[in-house]
């Protein structure tokens, strides 16, 4: 005897035919949902992709198929891929099923389930049928048993049904399969049934049954499997299980810019939820509400009013009160505008981001907070709501061109009493131009660090130069306020500075200002003729003039450390190694903390965060929880490469009572002290 699927044994013509009418049902309300999703995201202001289908698809691969960034907590890894894998192997075990039945049966006339092929089919299927109850038992246990944190929707308590409502359906989904499996090979025991070991194990409790209950117990299962699976179907597109669509769509058109890098939106700020672009809106959509964002973010952590992960939902759910039917016109009332700002998203929230894109990096599915974020603050700037210190440092920076309201012509005064002249690049042609930014010039904390850098270079042999008092303030920070004008202005002087100098490449010792300038200001093209990196932060090329033996070490360095990532250097452009292998170099002993490289942990000064005023009674600073992580490692010296880190480090030693025990060094500073001629 061959053994063979029988597709609709026990099942009268009326319910087969029955199904396929409530298939094609299921699924034109299905495809009416998804039509409804996509006119909401059509709302939304134009934006252009970039990036490569190559890319594209390969980040498929990883990030929707092989789910690398979930994975990357074991729990959650094997959970989301035994359900994800269970189900996607099931969905194709019932489009074989269907294909053998009701295409190559009556069109070709052979079925291919039938056989060896078909005893690997229901062996195959009980498996991932099983993984898919591991996973739901898992996400179960997690959810309401071990209750994580970052899992609770306190400010939406409604989402909490969408949760239960997609376990529970999945749940006696795929239990009811299992069940109707069992019941049929009770009632026909073939010889076969070893095949399916979970089918086999439940038809012994079937046993004891007459064949006629066997058949109304079989035809009852189905029917109630049947009805379940074609309203989940149905139901996709109203409910959380409408990230099985979005998540993998968001993926594939994610972008490849770095995780904060922004892009100009609407002048005035985002004021509507259709003044989000519509690939924001389709990250709305794509959010798991997985929480990740939420562990991740300083800002909640110190406790600041920020949540990532509440305000996407709350975005979300603002998204879902739009009228499908509609378009959005200028002359459509408040009401149905949806307007963000006060009762939905307040401002303390918005004003608690770093920009850190700490959300971002760990986000499974690509969604981009800080651009978000940054759209909603570009609003409250329009209108004036924000601190009476940060309203100082714009000020500032609009006279000046720096935050400390210094006058210009004293940008280049840190270069006094260095002993040696640094050329002005716009006099004469030099080999790096400088940009050295307003901390590392104007903050007399950093200014040592400053000078440090520049017998560095000196001693290296580099014709380096400046733009002394036409530098301004890159505006990297100023654009994460969200004071896009002012950025622009910034960025137009700097530009026209730059334009009358004569240089080969770009060095600076801020991250915040290497970020912007090679990856917002959009004027370098594709590099240096020699293909080489058009801007570098410091520690890339002390990296290679240490290898290739331009900067001779004199002295190396008996010093127990650990490395602070700027987030600006680290996350946001890759920039991790380099400060290592310099700091290895000079005979440094390097431990890493539990939270470095792509997962650094934020000072809390960026997003223009060190402009503002503090917050009462939060927990604790960003800063202060990571001068105590470093300490915790029994180092003597945390090492920083960016000087708000530096300014922030500084702070943070003093208020958690770590002076004398950790010390707070800047890399090129202990590169000074390694490179220094021996005196005498």
């Amino acid at each position: 005897m061959t053994p063979l699927r029988e597709t609709f044994w026990n099942i009268p013509k009326w319910a087969e035919l029955s199904q396929y009418v409530l298939g094609v049902v299921a699924m034109l309300v299905f495809v009416y949902g998804v039509y409804r999703r996509v006119r909401r995201w059509r709302l939304g202001r134009p934006e252009v992709l970039t990036g490569t289908l190559k890319g594209r698809v390969w980040a498929f691969i990883l990030y929707a198929l092989a789910q690398v960034r979930v994975a990357t907590d074991r729990f959650s890894g094997v959970m989301h891929l035994s359900v994800f894998w269970g189900m996607v192997v099931l969905f194709f075990g019932t489009i074989l099923a269907t294909v053998d039945w009701d295409v190559t049966r009556p069109l070709l006339g052979f079925r291919f389930l039938q056989g060896n092929f078909y005893l690997g089919y229901e062996l195959l299927l009980d498996i991932f049928g099983i993984f898919v109850l591991v996973g739901l038992a898992l996400a179960l246990y997690r959810r309401y048993i071990l209750r994580a944190p970052r899992l609770k929707s306190e400010t939406l308590p409604t989402f909490v049904w969408d949760d239960a409502y997609l376990l529970g359906m999945l749940l006696v989904i795929v239990i009811s399969g299992f069940l109707i499996e069992g019941v049929r090979i009770a009632a026909l025991d073939p010889p076969w049934s070893g095949w399916s070991p979970v089918g086999a194990w439940l038809a012994s409790f079937y046993q004891p049954l007459s064949p006629a209950a066997l058949s109304a117990v079989h035809f009852g299962l189905w029917s109630a499997h049947g009805l379940l699976a074609f309203l989940f179907i149905a139901s996709i597109p109203f409910t959380k299980a409408f990230h099985f669509v979005t998540a993998p769509l968001n993926i594939f058109l994610r972008d490849f810019s770095s995780p904060g890098a922004l892009k100009k939106g609407v002048e005035s700020g985002a004021e509507k939820i259709t003044d989000f672009s519509w690939k924001q809106l389709l990250e709305l959509e794509a959010c798991t509400w997985c929480g990740r964002c939420q562990e991740a973010c300083p800002a909640y952590a110190s406790g600041l009013p920020l949540n990532p992960k509440a305000l996407i939902m709350k975005l979300d759910a603002q998204l879902l009160r739009l009228p499908a039917a509609r378009r959005l016109n200028p002359d459509m009332p408040q009401d149905v505008a949806l307007h963000l700002h006060g009762v939905l998203v307040t401002a303390p929230e918005l004003w608690s981001c770093t920009a850190c894109a700490a959300c971002a990096e760990v986000c499974p599915v690509f969604v981009r907070h800080p651009g978000i974020i940054v759209e909603m603050r570009r609003y409250l700037v329009n209108q004036g709501a924000m601190d009476g210190r940060l309203q100082d440092a714009l000020m500032n920076l609009t006279r000046y061109g720096n935050s400390f309201g210094q006058s210009e012509r004293a940008r280049g005064r840190w270069t006094q009493g260095l002993g040696f002249e640094i050329p002005d690049a716009r006099r004469q042609p030099v080999e790096f131009l400088w940009f050295a930014g307003d901390y590392a010039a104007f903050d007399p904390r950093v200014q040592a660090i400053t000078r440090a850098t520049a017998r560095v270079f000196r001693a290296a042999g580099l014709d380096v130069g400046i733009l002394y008092e036409a530098e301004r303030n890159a505006g990297n920070d100023v654009r994460r306020v969200g004071e896009e004008g002012l950025f622009e202005a910034l960025m137009e002087k700097n530009v026209q500075a730059l334009g009358k100098a004569q240089f080969r490449q770009v060095v600076t010792t801020d991250p915040h200002t290497y970020h912007v300038l090679k990856n917002e200001y959009g004027v370098w093209g594709d590099g240096a003729p020699d293909g080489s990196a058009r801007v570098l932060h410091c520690t890339e090329l002390l990296d290679t003039l240490l290898q290739t033996g331009r900067l001779p070490i004199r002295k190396r360095l008996s010093v127990r450390a650990t490395y602070h990532d700027p987030c600006f250097l680290g996350r946001y452009n890759g920039v991790y190694d380099s400060p290592r292998r310099v700091l290895e170099a000079l005979g440094i002993t390097l431990r890493e903390m539990p939270r470095s490289r792509r997962h650094s942990y934020c000072c809390g000064a960026g997003g223009g965060r060190i402009w503002m005023e503090e917050t009462p009674g939060i927990k604790e600073r960003p800063a202060e929880s990571r001068v105590r992580e470093a300490a915790a490692l029994g180092v003597d010296t945390l090492v920083v490469a960016c000087p708000k880190d530096y300014v922030m480090f500084q702070d943070a030693l003093k208020t958690t009572g770590l002076e004398g025990k950790l010390v707070i060094r800047d890399v090129m500073e202990l590169v000074d002290e390694a490179t220094a001629p021996a005196e005498g």
